[in-house]
């Protein structure tokens, strides 16, 4: 009883704490999606509450991440250009995506897939993550300077031509839709075109200025604009908060620097009435569902974005089991990570149904979490109970945060995700690849290449590039290992193992013995199969030795039966000793075994070899 008594206490303070600092990040992270301080509002307060309620990791906090919110920017930004700019028009796909991001994070958790994140390559994070915080970053330097590009007519101008064209070709659009789009109603396009006014036309310009200010190329295009149009207060605000961040920490730890600054610098802007830019307004009320997403439902509208939303549920993946990893090193207690993948999803799918941003287990509030006090799944609850207080009771206060303030905190996030540990090791990796003249360390290359394609091109499709150079990297690797190992590549004789030391003397030139020291997989099969040409003419037997080859794939099979039905041709003896379990069933699957190899020439030990050795090589050279 006094032990539920302590549980409950620290689960309480923890999950407050945890809250706490969940309030900036989550009004910062629905501001950089595009969605407004209220999506990030209420992702945090659906994710935390039932990936903590069905989740697989007691202490998990979760709610919008940096690298979740970094996807889903793009997600989102892409889909509102398909809808010409319209952000109300794209909601209901936007939200169908993040929802089938949930549901696959669902999948993903009952196929068990959760064990195998692991195997995901370091350089492929790394790369990753540090471009996430690049592109925070270069993406807030904009309202940090107080510049938004659709305000500035110097820059929208030159749009209002494309903006006139486009929307005539959406009234032709739409005339087609209704099928009166006909040369005898021609006069129903020109009264439709008459109803196009030069606000309509402005609108439309600040939109495609908008879009063409956005993501990193864009936020780069435009930063000379903004540097000549510079705000000093917005500049002011955002450096301030971002130097109580840092300086706050050398004071305590034991008050989030974060939320201080927030309340500090917002508190005194308000105070002195200054002519900041606030955040968007904040709905009063409870969240509502968006049922538009089922109502609305076209499967062509989201079916681009299949693999996206997969991407954004593998991120989520990740992100919340290192999560959970971190968790159980300060906990000493193990989670349970296709639980974890399931509880997510849930959460992630709720969300999104009442318009939330998706997010996945943030290592920061977990740590915060579990260092107050927090020891049970509840401690995640309260947190998203906190946060639901503050929505009902503050939303208006909470709306006049300024805008700066936010972007300050959100380069502070950037700067933090960076992964520097992986950046420093870079001198000191070893140079394994030649290009050319250079020398490469292939890690290195592949954390650059996933860090460049993710800051400037897709982060998406930078992953996949990532993951297909390390896999390619990797069978490179292992199979010159292999080779190597197995003196393959070597036409000398090779080293005799102790238990050869028997073997008849007079039988060496008859004999051939090979060692195979590795995997037989697609990575080895080209140098396994110069093992016919390393056999001697004077042999007219051939010892495999399998002890070492644990594993043969599909190629490796294939591979393994030319060069038996070479030797075969050649009327040369092939004897097994010690074939392994999976590589023997491989082989008796398309009768490698006993067509080529016969149950009487497989030995369980090199003796039992020896022995069949003597009695039926007869000794001529």
């Amino acid at each position: 009883m006094k032990k539920l008594s302590i549980d409950l206490k620290g689960d309480l303070f923890g999950g407050i704490t945890a809250g706490i600092v969940a309030l900036p990040l989550a009004l910062a992270f629905g501001v950089s999606s595009g969605l407004g301080p209220s999506a990030g509002l209420y992702g945090a307060i659906f994710i935390s509450f039932f990936a903590a309620l069905f989740g697989g990791t007691n202490t998990q906090i979760s709610g919008p991440t940096a690298p979740m919110t970094a996807v889903s920017m793009v997600i989102i930004a892409n889909i509102i250009a398909v809808y010409d700019g319209s952000a109300e028009k794209a909601l209901p796909a936007i939200l169908t995506v993040f929802l089938l991001a949930g549901l696959m994070q669902i999948g993903l958790g009952l196929l068990g897939i959760g064990r195998y994140i692991r195997y995901i390559p370091y350089p492929v994070v790394s790369g990753f993550m540090t471009a996430i915080g690049v592109i925070i970053i270069l993406t807030q330097i904009l309202p940090t300077l107080g510049y938004y590009p659709r305000e500035d007519m110097d820059w929208v101008t030159p749009f209002k031509p494309e903006a006139e064209e486009l929307i005539l070709e959406n009234i032709l659009k739409e005339e087609a839709g209704e099928g009166i789009l006909v040369l005898e109603d021609f006069k129903e396009t020109i009264a439709r075109s008459g109803e196009v006014t030069e606000e309509t036309i402005l609108e439309e310009a600040k939109t495609l200025a908008a879009k063409e200010a956005s993501g990193v190329i864009g936020a780069i295009k435009v930063i000379p604009k903004a540097l000549k149009n510079l705000n000093w207060l917005e500049l002011s605000l955002a450096l301030i908060t971002i130097i109580i961040i840092y300086g706050f920490k050398r004071i305590t730890t034991a008050i989030p620097s974060t939320l201080v600054a927030l309340l500090l610098v917002s508190g005194v802007a308000y105070a002195l009435n200054l002519d900041y830019r606030p955040i968007e307004k904040i709905p009063e009320g409870f969240p509502v569902p968006n049922l538009e997403i089922f109502t609305g439902f076209k499967l062509g509208a989201i079916s681009p974005y299949i693999f996206t939303a997969l991407t954004l549920a593998l991120l989520g993946a990740i992100d919340s089991l290192l999560t959970s990893v971190v968790a159980d090193n300060m906990t000493k207690t193990k989670h349970k990570p296709n639980k974890e993948l399931v509880g997510q999803g849930i959460g992630n799918s709720i969300a999104a149904i009442f318009g939330g941003l998706p997010g996945a287990g943030a290592t920061i509030r977990t740590v915060v979490n579990i260092n107050s006090g927090g020891k049970t799944r509840l401690s995640g609850m309260v947190s998203a109970v906190l946060l639901l207080i503050v929505l009902l009771a503050m939303g208006p206060i909470a709306s006049q945060i300024p805008a700066a303030v936010l972007a300050g905190i959100l380069i502070t996030v950037g700067i933090a995700v960076m992964d520097y540990k992986g950046l420093r090791a870079i001198p000191n990796l070893p140079k394994d690849i030649k290009i050319g003249p250079l020398k490469l360390s292939s890690e290195v290359v592949i954390m650059l290449v996933v860090l460049v394609l993710s800051t400037f091109w897709n982060l998406v499709y930078a992953v996949g590039i990532g993951l297909v150079i390390a896999s390619l990297t990797f069978m490179k690797k292992i199979g010159d290992l292999t080779a190597e190992r197995s003196d393959i590549k070597s036409l000398e004789k090779e080293k005799a193992w102790a238990d050869e030391s028997s073997f008849p003397k007079n039988l060496q030139e008859e004999v051939f013995i090979k060692h195979i020291k590795g995997p037989l997989f697609f990575g080895s099969t080209n140098d396994f199969q110069l093992l016919a040409n390393q056999i001697p003419d004077t042999a007219s037997c051939v010892i495999i030795r399998l002890d070492r080859m644990q594993y043969m794939d599909q190629s490796g099979l294939y591979a393994m039966e030319d060069v038996l039905q070479e030797l075969n041709k050649n009327k040369i003896t092939v004897l097994f000793v010690d074939l392994q379990q999976q590589p023997r069933y491989m082989m008796e699957r398309i009768d490698i075994i006993p067509d080529f190899i016969p149950e009487e020439q497989i030995f369980d030990s090199f003796k039992e070899c020896n022995t069949w050795i003597k009695q039926h090589v007869e000794d001529i050279y």
